[in-house]
């Protein structure tokens, strides 16, 4: 916490960038919700930027460019779900091709690989890439076209080192590094700095912060693989409203001060979890007690409000503690 750095005018990015009033006509200084399924043409294929709202969308232009700059990419698409980010990156591949996933991933994620891109001839191969990223090296084979990694993991907190797995797969031309940065936001976390050619998110979580909206994101600072995943944005078609991208835009204006409170109050009670003694094991990439705290300190700029923890006894006991929460709710999200 002493010595958080964040990235240099994050918050003016999250403000300012994509939000040009110039745009409209009305100089809106907040971007319109452009809600029109079609758009008038001068002539046959004469437009002014947007044809069709699934193939793009002014008020989810505004959004796309915002999240491009907070992830210090070029490019960026939104998405119906952080699945259906997935989903579309996963079309990059064809059939016969091979991915590589850290094994700790989003149980969403798992399935849609098992259950359904299986189904599709892609293969998934799962490795222990927190113990070592050696061991994505391990699982590589000649069809492997993606490696797909969390970090932290999801839900057990573990870290992968970005950079290492990224120096790895630059020995394998064609193979793309993905990583799913939405437990850290690009406020404390930039994979493309790192050596990934693609960061995914769920936006439903901290970018829009207020449990509200659907979402998902792909940045990359590749314009061939920016073009494709645009292509099929559209042609798959798993694209959100224009009123869901106003609230995610909106959202986005108070990250900063959001994730820096999620830091101090995930960070105080991981601190009083560790000292409880009707508690087994913390898990937090902040605590010194983390396996892997030296990679926490090189890789990020800080941590959110996410935390794994181990109570003592079994089900029963795990049960009676969370029936007895008052302020923290249960309930399904990550």
């Amino acid at each position: 916490m002493e010595n958080f750095k964040p990235y240099a005018k994050f918050a003016t990015n999250a403000i300012h960038a994509g939000q040009d009033p110039e745009k409209w006509k009305s100089n809106a200084v907040v971007p319109p919700i452009s809600l029109a399924s079609t758009f008038k043409q001068e002539a046959p294929g004469v437009h002014a930027g947007f044809e069709y709202g699934r193939s793009g969308n002014p008020t989810r232009h505004c959004l796309e460019e915002c999240i491009a700059s907070l992830e210090n990419g070029k490019y960026c698409c939104v998405f119906a779900s952080g699945l259906g980010a997935t989903m579309t990156v996963t079309h990059l591949l064809k059939n016969g091709d091979h991915i590589v996933s850290v094994n700790d991933v989003y149980g969403g994620t798992n399935r849609y690989f098992q259950k359904v891109a299986v189904n599709n001839g892609i293969t998934v191969s799962f490795a222990d890439a927190s113990a070592s990223p050696a061991n994505v090296e391990k699982c590589i084979k000649p069809n492997t076209k993606m490696v797909w990694v969390e970090t932290p993991t999801n839900p057990t907190l573990m870290m992968v080192d970005i950079k290492a797995v990224s120096e790895i797969v630059k020995k394998f031309p064609g193979i793309l590094l993905v990583v799913d940065n939405t437990f850290q936001t690009p406020y404390f976390q930039r994979p493309l700095d790192l050596g990934a050619d693609i960061v995914l998110h769920s936006l439903s979580k901290y970018m829009n912060g207020h449990s509200d909206v659907i979402m998902g994101a792909t940045i990359t600072t590749n314009k061939e693989l920016s073009e494709k995943l645009t292509f099929y944005q559209n042609a798959v078609g798993a694209v959100p409203s224009p009123f869901d991208c106003y609230l995610v835009n909106r959202g986005l204006k108070t990250l900063h001060l959001r994730m820096k409170e999620h830091m101090v109050n995930g960070l105080a009670v991981a601190h009083y979890l560790e000292k409880n003694p009707r508690v087994e094991k913390v898990l937090h990439p902040g605590l010194k007690s983390h396996p892997q705290y030296e990679l926490g300190q090189r890789q990020c700029r800080g941590f959110s409000g996410m935390i794994a923890f181990y109570i003592k006894g079994g089900l029963e006991e795990a049960k009676t503690f969370l029936s007895a929460l008052k302020v923290i709710m249960i309930y399904h999200d990550y």
